[in-house]
């Protein structure tokens, strides 16, 4: 077996799942770059070295920091993930400056350009016959005007996920809800009036509960052939109005049916790296409707690793034990968390899936996303017993909230 560190770009509770995830299967630390230290990954044993640039996300400090990296480092293998969509998009179109120095899967910046944006991820969904909901967009120049090929209610959310994360106005969330004119007209005018100037994709809403929602993530490797495969069915989303379309439970399913489709999308488009998708069954047309496509490994991706498929294992024996990977669809049960179990058990409003996650809570087939027993800390402990108070208090306070009240 090669050594090799891995080095993580980000610092969020994906960043903290995967070195966990490198943790659980080669019992090695990993190495952060970070524009800032978030709390996800604060007081951890599995990541051993830090390093904080607030510019990384310039072209030139983003190469510079690695390379600088790699250079103390002469000698190691090191194993380079990205965990947001900007550091892919940074990866993607600084590949040749870093392949001499990491190893790792990243698909091109044409293919990242054309499917994280929103807008052009819907083209490719209709040229591969895939279905999302009706939807149209709307520009700073003409929101004011513009007129929904649907009825109300309206889902409003950013097409330019990186730009909308940097801007600030009162009430932000992550993704709006409008029931009418009026809270459309307030809803946009409020973006509008921020830094956000890029278009706004307007979308039919899919009736159902959050437990209609489903997240695929899957693995492409160098050979742009899709090798894992991970469907989980959400119970519940979070409610902060940053955290809205982000997951707080996830059981692990499995839709053959669904997974052949998407693996022949990935392989159309000649994907490479993680990919995650979040889609919506639509109960009407009995079809799963796609939202969106991530560029890397899903926020809750740590459920494929608690499952039993880990991860890091398919990116390792791809980029440096070159070994065949096969194709492999994870079936385990298992129950993944953020949220404290209270949250599922009060919010949870389907009393089959609510029997279904306590079962596997008392057979032990449950992990939590922020903390184990291998990283059980004072400090980490004491945080997470916290974290999760204010979770039941930001629950009640936001629950059912996608407007832009408070």
């Amino acid at each position: 077996m090669t050594e090799f560190l891995p080095v993580l770009l980000g610092s969020d509770a994906n960043v903290y799942g995967m070195a966990r995830s490198f943790f659980m299967e080669y019992h090695i630390t990993s190495a952060m770059v970070c524009k800032a230290r978030l709390v996800a990954t604060r007081n951890t044993r599995f990541i051993s070295e830090v390093v904080v640039e607030p510019r990384l996300e310039e072209d030139e400090v983003f190469v510079k920091t690695l390379t600088d990296f790699a250079a103390e480092h002469s000698g190691k293998t090191l194993v380079l993930l990205s965990c947001s969509d900007g550091y892919t998009i940074l990866l993607a179109r600084n590949r040749a400056a870093l392949e001499p120095y990491y190893k790792f899967a990243c698909p091109t910046e044409e293919n990242v350009m054309n499917l994280d944006m929103k807008e052009y991820f819907y083209k490719a969904c209709e040229k591969h016959g895939l279905s999302y909901p009706k939807t149209s967009s709307c520009t700073v120049q003409n929101y004011r005007e513009v007129q929904l090929p649907f009825e109300f209610p309206c889902i409003i959310k950013p097409s330019n996920s990186m730009a909308y994360w940097n801007c600030h106005f009162p009430h932000k969330k992550k993704v709006f809800v409008a029931y009418n004119q009026q809270e459309f007209n307030e809803i946009t005018a409020a973006i509008y009036g921020s830094s956000y100037q890029d278009p706004l994709i307007l979308q039919e809403y899919i009736p159902g509960d959050d437990n209609c929602m489903r997240v695929l993530n899957c693995y492409s490797g160098l050979d742009h052939k899709v090798h894992l495969m991970a469907l989980g069915r959400p119970l519940l989303e979070e409610q902060t109005p940053e955290g809205i379309g982000n997951y707080a439970a996830i059981l692990s399913v499995r839709d053959d049916a669904l997974m052949a489709k998407m693996k022949a999308f990935l392989e159309d488009v000649g994907w490479e790296g993680f990919s995650n998708f979040d889609m919506k069954f639509d109960a009407r047309t009995n079809e799963y409707k796609l939202f969106e496509m991530n560029p890397r490994q899903g926020r809750s991706s740590f459920f494929v690793t608690a499952s039993g498929y880990n991860l890091a294992k398919w990116l390792v024996d791809d980029v440096v034990e070159h070994k065949p990977l096969g194709f492999t669809i994870a079936d385990a049960e298992s129950l993944w968390m953020i949220a404290p179990f209270g949250v599922i058990r009060k919010y949870l409003k389907d009393p089959d899936l609510l029997a279904e996650a306590i079962r596997l809570k008392k057979q032990g087939k449950v992990s939590h996303q922020l903390l184990c027993r291998e990283d059980l800390s004072v400090k980490r402990l004491l945080w997470y017993i916290k974290s999760h108070l204010n979770y039941y208090r930001k629950t009640a306070k936001y629950y059912g909230n996608k407007s832009l009240r408070g």
